[in-house]
């Protein structure tokens, strides 16, 4: 188990720089230059200032030379300082904002996982009846709805036409911060950013279950005389979770994206807020250092959701 995790990690090690070097190299061939945001509009640099400023933000050496340093600095610990925020430290940036961030996110998949696995083993145990049409209309038009899309009519519906939710924001302006008032935030957020997982965990538990409940061993065990609810329960929906523990896995990456828009859209004050300001702005330092945190905690979701196989299933053995 030791040498597997030391493996993953090793290859994770080497994924994140593939990730960084082609993130880097975008950023340095995309049009605009961060030199823009060092200009005053009342009082406009000389080439010669401007030329002075691209040399000593290293803007003015080649791409791979300039990925050197900044991989230097990496490893050192310095994520560098942000372009725009008043040269702030981007390692205290993303401090600030990453804990909104997996608030967000990880109330979002666990909403999704709850309604999506009972979701499922509800539509999977009542095949062909009516629950089961009900529960699979809805969750075929979750998957269908695209994050930002869904964020803008619950945003509208919830907040502006029926003032269920607050419209944004994290916490209420001028009130002191209570837990309460901090859920009456998240609540919405986190329900529309759980929806498309929630379809699609549904859709993957079900058709899961099905085929379980198919097979000889639990038809085996019903001809003993088990009562159906411990077939389903032990036999079953312990079996059937295998694949739906690696769609969870697998859907962290989405749940990123998901949190992107759902941070612009509600004005939450997590790192995909952070990293679309710093794209209108070509920060590149938060840009970069941004995607190398995401990037870790896929890879990391990734190990721990294989390890989780183990778990679920005692016969996979990890070697």
């Amino acid at each position: 188990m030791g040498l597997y995790i030391l493996r993953r990690i090793g290859m994770g090690c080497v994924m994140l720089v593939a990730l960084s070097m082609l993130v880097f190299a975008l950023l340095r061939l995309a049009p605009g230059d961060p030199v823009d945001a060092y200009i005053d509009p009342s009082a406009p640099m000389s080439p010669a200032e401007l030329a002075a400023t691209r040399a000593r933000l290293g803007l003015d050496q080649p791409i791979p030379v300039q990925y050197l340093a900044w991989m230097k600095q990496v490893l050192a610990g310095d994520l560098g300082y942000s372009l725009q925020r008043n040269h702030e430290p981007v390692a205290r940036l993303i401090a600030e904002r990453v804990g909104p961030t997996l608030l967000l996110m990880g109330s979002g998949l666990l909403v999704a996982i709850v309604i999506g696995v009972s979701a499922g083993i509800l539509a999977g145990v009542n095949r062909g009846r009516v629950i089961d049409v009900g529960l699979s209309l809805p969750a075929f038009v979750g998957i269908s709805s695209p994050a930002f899309l869904t964020a803008l009519v619950g945003l509208f519906v919830f907040s502006v036409n029926l003032g269920w939710a607050p419209s944004g924001g994290m916490r209420t302006p001028g009130l002191a911060p209570t837990t309460g008032d901090l859920l009456r935030h998240l609540a919405l957020p986190a329900l529309l950013l759980s929806i498309g997982h929630a379809a699609l965990i549904m859709r993957y538990m079900r058709a899961s279950l099905i085929e379980v409940l198919n097979q000889d061993y639990v038809r085996t065990a019903r001809s003993k005389g088990v009562r159906e609810r411990w077939v389903i329960v032990k036999h079953a929906v312990r079996n059937a979770l295998l694949p739906v523990v690696t769609l969870i896995g697998s859907t962290l990456g989405a749940a990123v994206g998901g949190a992107i828009f759902i941070e612009s859209v509600f004005n939450w004050p997590g790192m995909g807020l952070m990293l679309i300001n710093a794209v209108e702005n070509r920060d590149y330092p938060v840009i970069m250092a941004s995607t190398l945190v995401v990037g870790a905690c896929v890879l990391a979701a990734n190990i721990l959701t294989d390890l989780a196989y183990a778990v679920v299933d005692p016969r996979i053995k990890i070697a």
